[in-house]
């Protein structure tokens, strides 16, 4: 790839012949962009469409003074080396691919990195810093915010103020000042980027997660594939210097962004369908390369997708196996249980999401959910902290969006820009670190994330109720009663979903004791059938009678002190909000 820094163009003889030369290479580009998603993927031109933009930004570069926005990309770690650099691999590959900004001395101008690392291991601690320099290195400006930085800025509020911000920025010792949750993690660098917030510069903070990759999967007629196809940084310029948007989201594609808590009665219904096909052949040629009829739409992994507007299916969705080369329906059968199992570590294996292309500026319009991991916003949008961060809720995002959404309503936005999110790490198909899942050799329990959903639910649609009442200006009873009434929605919802479940899972178990089944008749895929018998005991475990999830959120003892934590957090938000505004004006001021 030939680099900003080594390639030049013959320089137009005037001014107006820059400006139509810049003209030209934004109208090839749109060109070789309708070429590129004409049918899909024509991978064919993707080398094109990254050329015609690294064109674009050699003729920007001949204007001199470049004005567009500079990004500070912030990424939050807990203990995922692994997929930092996955994350990184993949900003670096964006940078070199599309050329936002160009380079000064072999580095990117306008793309920097803060990695707030919220690591519990030292050895993981050092890695990112490691990470860090060899980024830096490579011409990929990148800070790593590490534990040591974040005890000294926290410190540097005194007491007082540490007391007065516990809500947002928690209150852990020096000694454990790992894990503290990605809420907190991102409102202590929303602090330390209010520092970079100062003067005239046109800065935009990008905040993502150390598992997505700026990246897009895109189904195609070979298999899926992962691709460096949108210039993000470019699309994201022109949307913020075109409007007057304060906060933009994107989404994602890949793994979904939510608990497999409620995602599995749905993925059951995939497991079961793929299940009873295959046990009609087994012999034969592989069935599964078929792409599903189903459009992947909003929410199609989501049990409960009613709850976000959506209309589920209720069908089932087929399996698509990625295998290559001759293989038969047996082999499938392998390699599906081998992947079955990562699904309680978040992966959902028969819906993933996939991009679909479509004109960036024309997508643009009014959000109501944050994706905490893909959303970008002004210097002034620091004040917008992640709400309830020291409860370490679950949908903190959507929540987040709501808030915004009442406030300042079509200044907030979504765009069709998705990271690539990726759960798990390959190799393993487990998390690196995974807050509220505890597991052995083949035994998963995700009741810790499971609690943490189910009171995220409870927030979530209590403050959609209460925004469109006037919230944060109410009265305690009315918040009160708004949230013992959403509970007990919530958990009326959650029991029906797990009695399906629990019928369901009958069913798995009887399809996969059937003695007739080929796969009983064979001790060949004894591995595979233990890998299923492991995920309907993992069912089992995490929605039976002696479920430590359904048991807590079912009894009143707990909700009565959860609903005391709400509650306080609901009626502490103005309070908050003010006190973390006077912060950051007044650290602002600071010489």
């Amino acid at each position: 790839m030939t680099s900003p820094a080594t390639c030049r163009v013959a320089r137009p003889a005037t001014e107006a012949g820059l400006a139509a030369a810049i003209a030209a290479q934004k109208r090839a580009i749109l060109e070789i962009e309708r070429e590129l998603w004409r049918d899909g993927l024509a991978e064919s031109r993707l080398d094109a469409y990254q050329a015609a933009f690294r064109q674009l930004e050699r003729l920007l570069d001949q204007q001199g003074a470049d004005d567009r926005h500079e990004f500070v990309v912030v990424i939050p770690v807990a203990d995922r080396p692994q997929h930092l650099r996955g994350c990184l691999d993949s900003l670096l590959e964006l940078c070199r691919a599309f050329g936002y900004g160009g380079q000064d001395q072999g580095r990117y101008r306008k793309i920097s990195v803060v990695v707030a690392d919220d690591s519990n291991e030292a050895g993981h601690v050092a890695q990112n810093r490691e990470m860090a320099r060899h980024y830096s290195r490579l011409g990929l400006a990148t800070t790593c915010f590490g534990p040591d930085e974040q005890i000294v800025l926290v410190d540097s509020l005194g007491q007082a103020g540490q007391n007065a911000l516990s809500r947002i920025l928690g209150n852990a010792p020096p000694a454990s000042f790992g894990h503290k949750g990605q809420g907190v993690m991102r409102n202590i660098a929303y602090l330390e980027l209010n520092e970079q917030a100062r003067g005239e510069r046109r800065v935009l903070f990008y905040s993502i997660d150390s598992d997505q990759e700026f990246k897009v999967k895109v189904a195609t007629k070979h298999g899926d594939r992962d691709v460096c196809a949108v210039n993000f940084f470019f699309h994201l310029d022109e949307i913020f210097s075109t409007t007057d948007a304060l906060v933009l989201t994107g989404k994602v594609v890949g793994d979904p962004p939510v608990s497999p808590a409620v995602m599995t009665s749905n993925f059951l219904d995939d497991v079961i369908a793929f299940l009873r096909q295959m046990a009609a052949g087994g012999a034969g040629p592989c069935r599964h390369h078929r792409a599903d009829p189903h459009r992947q739409g909003e929410a199609a992994y989501h049990d409960m997708a009613d709850l976000f507007g959506f209309k589920s299916e209720g069908e089932a969705y087929r399996y698509r196996c990625p295998l290559r080369g001759i293989h038969g329906d047996a082999d499938c059968f392998d390699h599906f249980g081998s992947r079955v199992n990562s699904f309680f570590y978040g992966e959902h294996p028969t819906r993933a999401s996939y991009y679909l292309h479509d004109a960036v500026l024309g997508t643009v319009q009014p959000a109501r959910t944050v994706y905490a991991g893909n959303y970008v916003f002004r210097p002034e949008g620091l004040k917008y902290f992640i709400p309830f961060a020291s409860l370490r809720l679950r949908m903190s995002g959507p929540t987040l969006g709501r808030l915004i959404k009442s406030e300042i309503g079509p200044r907030f936005v979504s765009a069709n820009l998705p990271m690539l999110h990726k759960r798990t790490v390959s190799g393993t198909g487990q998390s690196e670190f995974r807050p509220g899942l505890s597991s052995g050799a083949r035994a998963i329990d995700f009741g810790g994330e499971f609690e943490r959903q189910f009171y995220g639910d409870v927030m979530l649609f209590s403050i959609e109720r209460l925004t469109a009442m006037g919230f944060p200006r109410l009265p305690e009873t009315v918040i009160g009663e708004t949230l013992a009434t959403v509970r007990q929605e919530m958990l009326e919802k959650y029991n029906g979903r797990r009695q399906a479940i629990m019928e369901k899972l009958e069913q798995l178990q009887a399809i996969l004791q059937d003695d007739q089944a080929w796969w009983n008749r064979s001790s060949a895929h004894g591995a595979a059938l233990r890998d299923f018998e492991a995920f309907a005991d993992n069912v089992a475990r995490n929605f039976g009678d002696t479920s430590t999830s359904h048991l807590r959120i079912n009894s009143e003892a707990s909700w009565d002190a959860w609903r005391g934590e709400l509650l306080s957090a609901l009626c502490s938000y103005p309070e908050d909000r003010r006190l973390w505004e006077e912060t950051l004006a007044a650290r602002r001021r600071a010489p």
